[in-house]
């Protein structure tokens, strides 16, 4: 008996090619606002979590509302996209192991999450599942400009529902590259969710998506 090895996943690349996508990682409260809109009042860093590249849809522009849930948010955020690795990177080189930069909506079971949280178990599967990291066209570093002070933006069905700026992180996406580099080495093809920002929600079965950071290509999604 054999077994087919699992299909990569990609994703494209403006102006043409393929994206190999190994691992996903998310830092958390990342945006000051967020992170007391979570209950967090702390100076604490954020922290990561892994997400697999299956979360990524497998029809494009269209996520399954997921079982087993009955409170799914919204959380957009600034993807980065590693075309190098390595471990123990410095900050002044870390955006050169970026290949570019995306749009990704961090969606989340908040109900399974918050439950997770309150008996101090994993919450894994309130992050976890199909369709879980919708992810845009990724742009080239070279061709992606104004990311250190942009607008993030996320609406649903045209009402504003999220909005920040990108300067308002906690850390720079090179100074998340670094310090996630020092706990694991990171490989060519890794994705990056970098925060969000204040004012997650919820979204049910109809809605329409439009996640803005920039001028990156937006990402649209409709919960089906």
């Amino acid at each position: 008996m054999s077994i087919e090895p699992p299909i990569q996943p990609l994703l494209p690349i403006l102006g043409g090619g393929r994206f190999p996508v190994g691992r996903i990682f998310c830092v958390a409260r990342n945006y000051a606002e967020h992170a007391r809109e979570m209950g967090d009042v702390s100076a604490e860093p954020p922290f990561f979590f892994i997400k697999p590249s299956t979360c990524l849809p497998t029809v494009p522009g269209r996520l399954p509302y997921p079982p087993m849930s009955e409170d799914v948010h919204h959380e957009v955020e600034l993807v980065v996209a590693l075309g190098l690795g390595g471990a123990d990177i410095a900050p002044a080189d870390a955006l050169r192991h970026v290949f570019g930069y995306a749009v990704g909506l961090d969606m989340t079971r908040r109900d399974l999450q918050a439950e997770a949280k309150e008996k101090r178990r994993p919450w894994d599967m309130g992050k976890v599942f199909d369709g879980a990291a919708p992810v845009s066209v990724i742009v080239p570093a070279a061709e992606a400009e104004g990311l250190d002070d942009a607008e993030i933006q996320l609406t649903i069905d045209g009402e504003v529902r999220q909005q920040g700026r990108t300067s308002d992180m906690i850390w720079s996406p090179a100074e998340i590259i670094a310090e996630l580099s020092r706990y694991i080495r990171l490989n060519p093809g890794d994705l990056i969710f970098t925060g969000t920002p204040a004012g997650v929600g919820p979204v049910v079965r109809g809605n329409r998506l439009e996640a803005r950071v920039g001028l990156l290509p937006s990402l649209e999604v409709e919960i089906v």
